[in-house]
């Protein structure tokens, strides 16, 4: 049985550590995704933490914790920039110098963020795994000290104190899914609720295109990917932590893997149906509940509680999720219409969509497709409809009116 180096005592420590730093963060009900799969359903909206993700609490708990001598040394974090933000944060709070690598793409909202808090940035190779590599090459060479994002007692301790406000704000929760990266927020979580409620079923979600646990778990030791690919950047984590991994390894109760369009979809339904803007990493764990749709009452009890993990994104990636979103709801339908090349076969194209009830979003003319005839032109179409069944009735519509209709 592996050693569990974080305890029920170190996460109650590290909340009064936290006490006078952070409010808790609001629990929502969510009546859609209960209608949605069958069960009661809360928001756990660490989205709406300081800092603007649950980085804080660990980050704040760590560096409170270092000596005096180790605070005029400064400290030196890696971060995609939750963990980024929350050390800068922490650091003003508490007087200290920061300086954080962060990945080459890393958004321009989390990079802004960190130097406004007052931490110098550093930009260095791709991955949270090339900044730590970097991070503490600075350390050995500067004296400054390492704060990592996950992979620390107080890091997994000051996390799990989320675990605590879960308890305390639904006490009849059942199941608790947590988006999972290096595994400090659910290792701590599971810490924390595991010693008060061993009957709750705690469930960790990763990016299938960067899931290490599930090949780590399974070869009973961490274990490195060899490469990752995916939106959800604050969880795009090569290689699960050494400490939180005996804990996930002992506590948690499932690992699971949702896809780029599952959590397009996520952070589609969340900001529509919730109102809340979670980034793509926050937003695994209700993209999970929501592939499992009513198949998670055969798998879990409710109340579940789904925990929004953080909610820095980029408008721009922002504006980009909610489009793929709506495709894959069905909500924006691109086709290409083949018409005769004469005026008044455009209008009859928009009249027949008019009268389905589908709004046109693009048009566009095309005449040198390859296998178009000399009295034809084809009409690149952006439509936006009201979801796959609507979709499905405009193509059918356009076919039975004898245009030939093409998937663009």
């Amino acid at each position: 049985m592996p050693q569990t180096t974080v305890t029920l005592a170190d996460v109650l420590a590290a909340r009064e550590v936290l006490a006078d730093v952070l409010t808790p963060t609001p629990m929502e009900f969510s009546q859609a995704l209960t209608d949605r799969i069958g069960m009661p359903v809360h928001l756990k909206c660490e989205n709406l933490q300081r800092a603007g993700s649950f980085k804080m609490r660990g980050a704040y708990t760590r560096m409170s914790r270092l000596t005096e001598d180790e605070k005029s040394r400064g400290v030196v974090a890696a971060s995609a920039g939750n963990h980024a933000q929350g050390v800068a944060l922490a650091a003003r709070l508490l007087g200290i110098d920061a300086a954080v690598y962060m990945p080459f793409g890393a958004s321009m909202p989390k990079l802004a963020a960190t130097k406004g808090y007052g931490a110098t940035v550093i930009q260095v190779g791709t991955t949270i795994d090339d900044c730590i590599r970097a991070a503490q090459q600075h350390a050995q060479d500067t004296g400054a000290v390492f704060i990592p994002p996950f992979d620390h007692p107080d890091i997994v301790a000051g996390q799990g104190t989320c675990g605590l406000e879960i308890l305390d704000q639904v006490p009849d929760v059942r199941t608790i899914v947590v988006c999972t990266g290096g595994g400090g927020l659910v290792a701590g979580i599971a810490a924390a609720v595991k010693g008060l409620r061993p009957d709750v079923r705690v469930v960790a979600v990763q990016a299938e295109q960067a899931a290490a646990w599930p090949a780590s778990l399974e070869a009973g030791h961490p274990v490195a990917l060899a490469s990752m690919s995916t939106m959800a950047d604050g969880i795009a984590v090569g290689r699960p932590g050494d400490v939180p991994f005996g804990l996930v390894a002992e506590l948690v109760d499932g690992m699971e893997t949702v896809s780029e369009a599952a959590l397009a979809r996520s952070v589609l339904f969340l900001v529509e149906r919730a109102k809340l803007v979670v980034e793509p990493a926050g937003a695994a764990a209700t993209a999970h509940l929501m592939e499992l749709g009513r198949e998670a009452e055969n798998r879990y009890e409710g109340p579940v509680v789904a925990v929004l993990s953080g909610g820095n994104i980029d408008p721009v990636l922002l504006l980009r999720i909610l489009r793929q979103g709506l495709t894959v709801a069905g909500r924006y339908l691109q086709l290409r219409v083949r018409v005769p090349d004469r005026p008044g076969s455009l209008s009859g194209v928009l009249a027949l969509l008019a009268e389905m009830r589908c709004n046109v979003l693009e048009v566009q003319h095309h005449r040198r497709v390859p296998d178009l005839t000399v009295d034809e032109v084809a009409i690149s179409l952006t439509l936006e409809t009201m979801g796959h069944e609507h979709a499905a009735e405009v193509r059918q519509a356009l076919l039975g009116q004898g245009y030939r209709v093409d998937q663009s």
